[in-house]
């Protein structure tokens, strides 16, 4: 692959060397949401740039491909995983290449060639370059070149290991997930199972990228995020709700109503409840993915102080001060350090 051809993925992500995965992921997600087809209908200028940034993150996301790309840089592609040395050597040496500067090498031939000792065509490339290799026979080859890419009698062409799956985001209403729904992404329209949360990751088979050689396509993967809600909110797997009830329903116990996803159900609340207490629904919660069964609803109960009463209220609330004989915070008198 000849200089020109080389691709700076951390540059397409508007990235530095150094950043961390979780940058990575950010900054493709706002990317890859920026360019997505959805959004850029008819737009082949966002389309490519939009696989640009995608190709980008499938190598950087991968720790094992980002660090032979950081190590080896234009040439990371014919580096392999498997170590061993030099591939189909006959003397069982290793060779240490940490050392080289594979920026002079205008491709991976011309450097299989200098490491060789090959003399290039009149006016190659190879003609006057300076070596700047460090063979070393205890390190080993720190990265080995790919099984696949050197055949038994020779060097054969590269295999290039290329991913075809794509990754999107897409953002549901909870009710969407909750009971499921279909959406138009692309080209075409998926359809959201219930029970999905925000995290779940959806595979579409076959909506990925199309392999021009095999004519075969990879897979097209959904990370989902649900918007907030006003009343609900998870608690692990089951659904959270808050409910205020004044201080003599507290007291005394009473009856009320509470929304549910699948409407309004009348629930007890004991005598002397605590505030902040969850009583709970059984199978009121979220869909099972791939169940029919459903999680809990934790309906919180918070006990809540009337700001503005009337001169009945407040004689009444006197009254109960003046007769009471109940000291919640008796426990405090033997508290010590």
């Amino acid at each position: 692959m000849a200089k020109t051809d080389f691709k700076d993925y951390y540059s397409i992500l508007g990235l530095s060397k150094g950043v961390s995965g979780e940058e990575i992921k950010r900054v493709y997600r706002k990317l890859a949401r920026k360019y997505h087809p959805d959004m850029n209908p008819g737009d082949r200028k966002a389309e490519a740039r939009f696989k640009e940034v995608n190709e980008a993150y499938e190598v950087l996301s991968d720790p094992e491909k980002r660090k032979k790309y950081d190590q080896f840089g234009q040439y990371w592609k014919q580096v392999g995983s498997a170590g061993g040395g030099w591939p189909g050597g006959s003397s069982g040496s290793t060779m240490d290449f940490s050392e080289f500067d594979f920026s002079q090498y205008a491709s991976f031939e011309d450097f299989i060639s200098t490491l060789l000792g090959r003399n290039s065509s009149p006016g190659g490339n190879n003609s006057g370059r300076k070596k700047t290799n460090t063979y070393n026979k205890n390190t080993g080859w720190p990265g080995g070149f790919n099984d696949g890419f050197y055949g038994p009698s020779g060097f054969n062409s590269p295999k290039w290991p290329t991913s075809l799956n794509l990754e999107a985001e897409i953002t549901l209403t909870f009710a969407e997930a909750f009971r499921g729904t279909q959406k138009r992404v692309g080209s075409g329209e998926v359809l959201i199972p219930p029970g999905v949360k925000s995290g779940s990751k959806i595979r579409v088979k076959g909506r990925g990228q199309l392999d021009q050689n095999t004519q075969q396509r990879g897979d097209l993967y959904l990370n989902v995020e649900i918007k907030s809600h006003s009343f609900y909110q998870f608690e692990g797997d089951n659904l959270l709700c808050e409910v205020p009830i004044t201080p003599d329903e507290a007291v005394l116990g009473t009856s009320i109503e509470v929304p549910t996803p699948d409407g309004i159900v009348n629930i007890n609340v004991p005598a002397g409840i605590r505030s902040g207490q969850s009583l709970r629904l059984r199978g009121k919660g979220w869909p099972k993915p791939k169940s029919e069964e459903r999680t809990d609803q934790l309906v919180k109960i918070i006990i809540t102080a009337p700001k503005n009463i009337t001169s009945l209220e407040k004689e009444c609330y006197e009254k109960i001060k003046a007769n009471r004989t109940f000291d919640p915070r008796s426990h405090l008198k033997n508290v010590s350090l």
